[in-house]
């Protein structure tokens, strides 16, 4: 058996996680939401926005967001109205609706691609 030494025993250690938010975070206000949207339409970051509402839109996870497919959201050369989509982690099928901001934040991307 190993016996502490002078020195270990005489140093207090402070967690690391100590003053450090842990758990779930509080939810996006709409106030929140706005200003990140604002700041990414000024900034002309037409992917990183089309993403973010389809984000706030869907509800999904991070890992099903980055999944999706062109073709999950357009048909035709538009984008749709309505998305279904399957979450990796449940394997439910999730509908959603696009609102407008997000159907033209897509399809501004999309043409700029």
């Amino acid at each position: 058996m190993l016996l502490p030494s002078s020195s270990d025993t005489n140093r207090i250690t402070r967690p690391w996680n100590k003053g450090c938010l842990l758990g779930q975070k509080r939810p996006l206000r709409p106030k929140d939401v706005w200003t990140i949207r604002v700041r990414l339409q000024i900034e002309s970051r037409k992917r990183d926005l089309a993403m973010f509402n389809l984000a706030i839109d869907s509800k999904l996870r991070g890992c099903d967001l980055v999944r999706l497919q062109v073709n999950d959201v357009c048909a035709g050369g538009r984008v749709r109205d309505r998305a279904v989509v399957i979450q990796k982690k449940t394997g439910r099928s999730v509908q959603f609706e696009l609102t407008e901001q997000t159907r033209l934040s897509v399809q501004e991307w999309l043409d700029r691609r």
